[in-house]
């Protein structure tokens, strides 16, 4: 019987993921309330993949709160974060017996139907290392990944950040022994790349590969069925709620009630419901999607929901608040006339009327009447600058980005596409036309000018 293991890479430092990079380690970010390194572990228990040995870094103590719980997780540190293929090779240290590695990226996602037949195809094809592959289609860019071009099942080339190419590297790598030498000798740097690249001085595992194919050995492509998404930018959590929702509204196909769970007979529900223990739909409710809603979560006194939305434990839904495809953490309040759309972390508060499209930190606290603009007077799509590179999302271009622990003032305004760093204030009144770093307090300076005025001025 062929020993499947496993090594998930979990320490990169996440640079591009301001505004959630300094509190946060992005393969521990939360997609429906699930860290995407914990989904990755989760899928490969499921394929009998054992040991597991995660190779931590950058806020390495919620990469092991999010997998502890796994008792095929092994870990390992990386102290210098410098590539993957070393990152693999400080793995295989803690794993004494395997046939074939499976190899996985902590920020990726993909579903557990292209896992299990990348590993299934590696088991009888012969090849030393087998990929996981996405087509490029619009609007996805070669020149933003590391790809590979194939003829047939067989990659013929692995290049990074290409002008041009059919498929990007997916996040998922099945390989034999033969690899380990090419993984010992790898330079250093991504030497595979078009003229004028411009690669980093990084131990990459797709330039092993790379190297594997100019020895004429045989690296293979299984093309993905489902959706991929490397959680690389902010936007990408948008991107990778929806298809994760998505996939679970089809897996749903009829209403899930807990025994202890109450739904009033004044609410109008056109839709699927999935509720967990003590949760209440009260008075007036009305529903017009999916919602599915963790133990103890009340959706009272009219609330609307439209579309889908998944929520955490403990939250308080209520008051006439309006949400459309949301995703809510535990212990959420959406209260009197808030309307919210996109995902909040856990803890998070929104009062008296504000409107929200975007992405919030944990514990992030929205002032009454807080608006997130989402049109631009130009009809356009925002131009974000990610470490100095300008780029318009596919995804979320419009929407505003709240790193952890934020707060905003009262009548506060936030520009399309806005980015607000951590441990910040946007203040009453502010109108917040750029990102805002980290630590930082926004206040408005306004000039007063004050006159004697009296009953004289109306004729008395």
């Amino acid at each position: 019987m062929v020993k499947v293991a496993g090594v998930v890479l979990a320490a990169g430092e996440g640079r591009k993921m301001f505004p959630y990079e300094l509190t946060r380690q992005k393969c521990a970010l939360p997609i429906l309330n699930e860290p995407v390194v914990k989904r990755c572990v989760r899928l490969l228990v499921a394929e009998q993949v054992n040991p597991i040995v995660v190779v931590t870094g950058y806020l390495s103590g919620q990469v092991r709160e999010a997998t502890a719980a796994f008792a095929s997780v092994r870990f390992a540190h990386q102290q210098q974060r410098d590539g993957t293929a070393t990152a693999i090779l400080l793995g295989l240290t803690e794993i004494t017996e395997w046939d074939n590695l499976v190899v996985c990226y902590g920020d990726c996602l993909w579903t557990q139907d292209d896992l299990r037949r990348t590993i299934e195809y590696h088991h009888g094809s012969g090849s030393v290392a087998t990929a996981l592959v996405q087509r490029l289609q619009p609007p996805l860019d070669s020149s933003e990944w590391l790809c590979a071009n194939l003829s047939g099942d067989r990659i013929g080339q692995i290049e990074g950040h290409p002008r041009g190419a059919s498929h990007r590297l997916a996040g998922v790598f099945v390989l034999n022994k033969d690899v380990i030498p090419y993984l010992e000798r790898n330079p250093g740097v991504m030497r595979s790349v078009p003229v004028g690249g411009m690669p980093p001085l990084e131990y990459e595992l797709a330039q092993s590969l790379q190297m594997m194919i100019e020895d004429g050995l045989l690296v293979s492509g299984v093309e993905a069925n489902g959706f991929v998404v490397d959680i690389d930018k902010p936007w990408h959590i948008l991107e990778a709620s929806h298809h994760v929702a998505s996939e679970l509204v089809q897996q749903t196909v009829e209403n899930q009630i807990h025994a202890t769970a109450r739904i009033d007979d004044s609410s109008e529900i056109n839709g699927i419901v999935v509720l967990g223990e003590n949760c209440v739909i009260g008075k007036r409710v009305t529903i017009q999607g999916f919602v599915k809603a963790e133990a103890d979560t009340q959706i009272t006194d009219g609330a609307i929901l439209r579309g889908t939305v998944l929520t955490g434990k403990n939250c308080r839904i209520r008051d006439y608040c309006l949400l459309g495809n949301a995703v809510l953490g535990n212990r959420c309040i959406i209260g009197h006339g808030a309307e919210f759309e996109g995902v909040a972390f856990h803890t998070v508060y929104l009062y008296h009327y504000c409107e929200i499209y975007g992405v919030l930190g944990e514990a992030v606290d929205i002032g009454a009447a807080t608006v997130c603009g989402t049109l631009r007077f130009d009809d356009r799509d925002t131009v974000h600058k990610i470490r100095g590179r300008l780029e318009v999302p596919i995804v979320g271009a419009n929407a505003s980005y709240l790193g952890d622990f934020t707060r905003t003032g009262v009548n506060a305004i936030l520009m399309p596409g806005v980015k607000v760093g951590a441990y910040c204030c946007v203040g009453p009144g502010v109108v917040l036309y750029d990102d805002l770093p980290h630590r930082t307090l926004a206040l408005v300076q306004q000039e007063i000018v004050k006159k004697e005025w009296g009953p004289e001025r109306y004729g008395w």
